[in-house]
């Protein structure tokens, strides 16, 4: 976090003529948050492994993620956190779901989070941490993404060809550009500047940012069960953005979670307690 606030200091000193590198950093560096004495214990009473993802974007070399699980059930649940976060944001979930008989229930910090160490992160680099579980690990039967985490399996299971039983997207973002806008103006950055961003991001990368726009890119089965759980007057993941993506794809299911914002949504009683009867609801294996 300290680093955060001293790139924000910096950018709000060079308004006029912001640095080109320190808009990247801004974005593609991730605020980090220690835990907490009750997720340390949770994270203690894990078993923890790790396993590499190639990072092509930012070091064209393997960082290293850990994982965390619990319980050894036949039934695989995999949780992606989201932008600054970390497994254990998942805390009050986590102590739920390990209600459920014959779940192993599955964590991670994404690259650039929590303790995996790297210095920037990125969307596909979370969606390459979901497709590493899967192919080194365990095939989820469940994925729980919130926020940029609900866009990463989006990604990772078209890429994957997989349809799991069920996918739960709990505030996801919908447009990485316009989330990326937003963040920029918080620190006052103009537009003309914001461009010189985006051109550069769609040279790095290399395609536009306005390519990761879920509803353009969401291919997955209508057969899928997918549960989206959202607050309507979340700022971070708008309900326009939201709207024209469900009304685009009428097969996913939805249910409004009023007042409860962005984040404390993870620690919503009602949004635990409906994730864990649509889990507990599903075919035993």
């Amino acid at each position: 976090m300290k680093r955060l606030k001293q790139i924000v200091n910096q950018l709000k000193l060079t308004q006029a003529t912001p640095d080109a590198a320190l808009m990247r950093e801004f974005i593609f560096y991730s605020p980090k948050m220690p835990l907490r004495l009750h997720q340390e214990q949770l994270i203690a009473a894990s078993k923890q492994f790790s396993l590499p993802v190639f990072d092509t974007y930012f070091t064209n070399s393997n960082v290293t993620i850990n994982y965390f699980s619990w319980g050894n059930g036949k039934r695989k649940v995999l949780l992606t956190h989201g932008w600054a976060s970390k497994a254990l944001d998942f805390y009050e979930l986590i102590i739920e779901l390990q209600k459920i008989e014959d779940l192993e229930i599955i964590a991670f910090d994404a690259p650039g989070n929590g303790s995996s160490i790297s210095e920037f992160s990125n969307l596909m680099l979370y969606a390459d941490s979901v497709k590493s579980i899967v192919l080194n690990y365990a095939q989820p039967d469940v994925l729980i993404g919130h926020s940029l985490g609900g866009m990463a399996n989006v990604i990772a299971l078209q890429a994957l060809g997989l349809n799991p039983h069920l996918l739960i997207s709990i505030a996801p973002l919908i447009r990485l550009k316009e989330n990326f806008e937003q963040s920029l103006d918080s620190v006052n950055i103009g537009v003309k500047d914001q461009d010189v961003f985006f051109s550069n991001f769609a040279r790095e990368f290399p395609v536009p940012a306005d390519h990761f726009n879920l509803t353009e890119l969401y291919q997955l089965s209508p057969d899928l069960d997918h549960f989206l759980a959202y607050d309507p007057a979340d700022h971070i993941s708008p309900y326009p953005f939201l709207k024209e993506f469900l009304d685009k794809y009428p097969t996913i299911s939805s249910k409004p979670f009023e007042e409860v914002g962005h984040y404390k949504i993870l620690r919503s009683v009602d949004v635990i307690e409906d994730i864990v009867k649509r889990i507990s609801s599903l075919p035993v294996p």
